[in-house]
């Protein structure tokens, strides 16, 4: 069954943590597919521990949105439709463009060199799969200097809800060569101190990836 990175952690204090966070990237990152069961057994004996801190990390995981609790089945992988998805990238775009907005007058030459070395990975990349990382990266670092963290938090949530939805987009679309545009346009913004050019233009860029997830998910219900 493991899909996901294991560790022996039978004697860990912290075991509900560690097993929380392999599944949470399972989930994000695809490799849990939507509404595959979370057997609590099986989760268990994969990391060598008992069913008690997998309950908790499940619990954690619902709190999030990653696992819901279905009747007969358990816990399993929560999806999403594409009206969930569509107010979670309004929702992004709204808040990250006021974070972004508070971030540039803040940000140092160390946060822009930072945010242009993570640029010039993203385009060395040859990965699709890889986008979520480099992606995150990228916008976490200049998020970093508007000093929000409550903020920061909801927005690292939200992703974590559609990030294997993008992944998986990319692979049948031009998204990273998109992406990589746009990026290096946000980060000039930035550079230049223009918070509300950067605020624009991030709204913009994450609502162009909802109308492609869109575009994405509904090809392939045809």
């Amino acid at each position: 069954m493991a899909k996901f990175q294991t560790v022996d952690i039978g004697r860990s204090a912290s075991a509900a943590s560690i097993i929380f966070a392999a599944l949470r990237r399972a989930i994000v990152e695809g490799d849990l597919a939507d509404g595959e069961p979370l057997r609590q057994d099986e989760i268990a004996r994969s990391f060598n521990t008992s069913r008690i801190p997998v309950r908790e990390a499940l619990t954690m995981l619902e709190q999030q949105g990653l696992v819901k609790t279905e009747r007969y089945k358990g816990a399993v992988v929560a999806g999403l439709s594409m009206a969930e998805a569509t107010e979670i990238f309004d929702f992004r775009a709204l808040v990250e463009a006021e974070v972004m907005r508070r971030s540039v007058p803040n940000m140092t030459t160390e946060v822009l060199d930072t945010a242009r070395a993570c640029l010039e990975r993203f385009a060395a990349g040859s990965d699709p799969m890889q986008y979520g990382d480099l992606n995150r990266e990228f916008h976490e670092t200049l998020y970093r200097a508007s000093a929000l963290p409550y903020h920061l938090g909801v927005i690292e949530n939200a992703m974590d809800r559609i990030d294997r939805y993008l992944r998986a987009q990319l692979v049948l679309s031009d998204g990273m060569d998109r992406a990589r545009r746009e990026h290096l346009v946000i980060l000039d913004a930035c550079a230049k101190g223009e918070a509300e050019r950067a605020a624009s233009l991030t709204a913009e860029h994450i609502r162009g990836a909802r109308d492609s997830l869109a575009e994405h998910m509904g090809a392939g219900s045809r």
